[in-house]
């Protein structure tokens, strides 16, 4: 077992001077949900899975400095919007329900850019998946 003063510390803030932190990345990988998406009859009547993956860049110095979690970005609570939104509602297009969820990644005033992608498999015959991307950043 390590001897915990023998681990090696980080340099102090003040070496920093001559490199920038780039933007923290969040990642929300392979959210599978169900919902209506489609406009054909079948694809009204019944839900259809679809799989969600959604990237959200953020300021973080201020997290990275103190490790205090109110001063992060709340993925949770950006992820229990889109479960709501994509298990309550219904969406004729892909790409309304991208647009609707890159809206609630990028209501955060925390983001400074975002992607969502989403898939609905098995929508084409000889396909394991079709799917929409959509992207934003602030300017």
């Amino acid at each position: 077992m390590a001897n915990v003063h023998s681990l090696k510390t980080p340099r102090s803030s003040s070496d920093q001077s001559s490199w920038k932190r780039d933007d923290a990345v969040i990642n929300i990988t392979d959210l599978r949900l169900r919902t209506y998406i489609g406009f054909n009859p079948e694809e009204l009547s019944k839900q259809q899975d679809v799989v969600i993956n959604c990237e959200l860049a953020y300021r973080a110095d201020q997290a990275c400095s103190t490790d205090d979690e109110t001063t992060a970005l709340n993925y949770k609570t950006i992820t229990k919007q889109i479960i709501r939104h994509v298990e309550e509602g219904r969406f004729r297009l892909l790409e309304k329900l991208a647009e609707d969820l890159l809206q609630f990644l990028m209501d955060n005033d925390m983001a400074t850019r975002a992607k969502v992608m989403v898939d609905k498999p098995h929508a084409l015959r000889f396909a394991d998946s079709v799917s929409v991307t959509l992207s934003a950043h602030r300017q």
